[in-house]
């Protein structure tokens, strides 16, 4: 058993932290799973699978691991990249084949067909049109130092739109569109490997079908294409971000484990809606599937599923939640203004929320400190309470969107505080 074979192991015991869930902190390494069928673990990993033409790439990953991806991949074999699979066009999957087209030129070989679902494109114009708002994102998610978003795309040489059909020497690859994480997203079955990559639609925690500062995404078909993984009774689950599932037992359980967790949600969330249910009861009335969600591949350290009611929410609902005031609401800073001057001042609210998160309301707590913050949004003891409040909530958030959102909220005050000082 390989380095990667025995991490897949040790995580299916419950020894995987969250490393598959941030790029800085991330096994990577390759694996033969058998002779011409490799599995490249990075941030976002891919398979590969060689062919009498050269090589098939099922995702090509990311910036993060792009060079020593080439040189694992090098290492293992010689052959030419000759296609390349994304399953889907986030930023993390489809930044890995500039190296090996490079390659290809520099010794005249044929160039890389790169193959993906036809809305592929236009989520690729549309990250361009949103460039700086994505670079906002990935700052605050995951606390780099400035915003990061690339601006230019390999985009796809051919498309598909429900399935496809590819020929690697004496086997196959069957690519299936379904949508879930993205509304591109594909999938792939190897019938001769008795393996699926799943892309992101198997992450190792719980589903990233409700992130907050992204755009839609789609839970219940996300459910039913895991169950249709599920069916084909494999032996080998290759995800988008972790380690390999072997064993079909295994893999059975932990596609079955994933859409019962989603299934759940969307039932639950679809009968309120059709009860008449506001948002905000919603979420307070959902019983989360605790049980599933203690597996070691379905652990909320990156999404959780309460965004995954928000999401369900949007997908079906629209935006307004309930609240008439919010239809179209006052100013932030107009509302916490008017409750300063009934509470006696800001700092007064700051004091409150302080109070309240001591007796462990800190959920409410965070409510408190916005209005303080808006109301006298250069008051530095308000914000110092603020950085205290947000930097307690992140400690406690299991979800990293969760935790670089108050980290993010933290730090924005203390730099106004520091500002103060200085």
């Amino acid at each position: 058993m390989g380095e990667i074979l025995d991490f897949a192991e040790r995580a299916w015991q419950g020894a995987l932290a969250e490393s598959q869930v941030h790029p800085g902190r991330v096994k990577v390494g390759l694996e033969e799973l058998d002779t011409g069928f490799a599995f490249v673990s990075a941030f976002s990993n891919l398979a590969a699978v060689e062919g009498p033409d050269g090589l098939c790439f099922f995702d090509t990953s990311s910036l993060f691991h792009a060079k020593e991806i080439f040189g694992l991949v090098r290492e293992w074999t010689p052959a030419r990249l000759a296609t390349a699979v994304y399953t889907h066009g986030h930023v993390d999957h489809v930044f890995g084949t500039r190296l090996f087209e490079e390659e290809a030129g520099e010794k005249g070989w044929p160039g890389v067909e790169v193959i993906a679902h036809e809305a592929c494109p236009a989520r690729f114009d549309r990250y361009q049109l949103t460039n700086g708002y994505n670079g906002v994102i990935n700052q605050r998610q995951f606390g780099f130092p400035e915003p990061v978003f690339p601006k230019n795309y390999r985009y796809p040489d051919r498309t598909l739109r429900e399935s496809l059909t590819l020929e690697i020497g004496d086997e196959t690859a069957v690519l299936n569109h379904d949508r879930g994480e993205t509304d591109d997203h594909v999938w792939i079955h190897l019938p001769k490997r008795s393996a699926i990559y799943t892309g992101d639609l198997f992450i190792w925690a719980s589903p990233n079908c409700g992130n907050p500062q992204k755009v839609q995404r789609y839970p219940r078909e996300w459910a039913e294409a895991l169950r249709k993984m599920q069916a084909l009774g494999v032996e080998r689950l290759l995800p988008g971000h972790g380690p390999p599932i072997l064993g079909a037992e295994r893999v059975n359980e932990a596609l079955g484990d994933a859409a019962a967790l989603i299934e759940t949600l969307v039932e639950q969330t679809l009968e309120m809606m059709n009860a008449g249910a506001k948002l905000n009861d919603i979420l307070h009335s959902v019983e989360l599937p605790e049980a599933l969600l203690a597996r070691p591949y379905l652990r909320p350290t990156y999404d959780d599923p309460l965004y995954i009611v928000r999401n369900l929410w949007r997908l079906y609902g629209g935006w307004y939640e309930g609240n008439p005031a919010n239809l179209k609401p006052a100013r932030d800073e107009a509302v916490a203004k008017a409750l300063a001057e009934l509470s006696g001042g800001a700092v007064a609210i700051a004091k409150h929320a302080e109070a309240v998160a001591s007796e462990g309301a800190l959920d409410v707590a965070c409510h408190l400190i916005e209005f303080a913050a808006n109301a006298e949004p250069e008051n530095t003891a308000v914000h110092g309470i603020r950085a205290d409040l947000y930097r307690a909530r992140a400690k406690q958030e299991l979800s990293l969107m969760g935790k670089g959102i108050y980290t993010a909220a933290a730090r924005d005050s203390e730099e106004s505080t520091k500002g103060e000082a200085n």
